[in-house]
């Protein structure tokens, strides 16, 4: 028989959590090979508009991406996000097969969401560590942003980060996004 086990969730370094809070221009965020995002920075909360909750931390992407009827209008090429979902969650039941929190997590979508068992079964493995990311967000509008993937490879985590083309629309978006951000902030302290 099998033994299934459920990897104990990661505790963040304090010098990981510094490094997000010090990337005050660019949106980052730390998550597992789950697709959990586990902690946040300011600019990040503000680029995905309310979706991620700093009070309800971990938030699974991959439920977002195909249960939360947002992620539509959210990610402006759904389809092409989709696919690198499933292709990352594929490879990492590649490496963890006995992850338990992985395979419930994979089962769960597979029942809750046709478009997410449809493209489990095309048997996908997709590794990507940059890709171009079409984005929407009431404050500034669509964004095009280049996501980059971290590893922290000590800690099993990723931090990804996006970043926009040098003097693009999308670099005046978020620096206008940064200082809407910090206003907000400002105003409720």
């Amino acid at each position: 028989k099998l033994r299934t086990r459920t990897p104990k969730a990661p505790i963040l370094r304090p010098s990981v959590l510094a490094l997000l809070a010090g990337m005050t221009g660019i949106p980052a965020y730390v998550r597992n090979a789950r697709a959990d995002i586990l902690a946040a920075n300011d600019l990040c909360l503000a680029l995905y508009d309310g979706i991620i909750d700093p009070d309800r931390l971990p938030f699974n992407v991959a439920r977002f991406v195909f249960l939360d009827g947002r992620s539509h209008g959210f990610f402006l090429d759904w389809d092409e996000v989709a696919d690198g979902t499933v292709g990352a969650l594929r490879a990492e039941a590649g490496r963890n097969p006995l992850d338990r929190s992985l395979t419930d997590l994979i089962g769960e979508l597979t029942a809750r969401s046709h478009p997410f068992a449809t493209k489990w079964a095309q048997h996908n493995v997709r590794l990507h560590r940059t890709a171009t990311k079409r984005l929407h967000n009431s404050v500034v509008g669509d964004l095009e942003l280049t996501g980059d993937a971290l590893e922290l490879a000590g800690d099993g985590l990723t931090i990804i980060a996006y970043t926009a083309e040098p003097g693009s629309a999308a670099e005046e978006k978020l620096a206008l996004l940064g200082s809407w951000q910090r206003s907000k902030t400002t105003t409720r302290a």
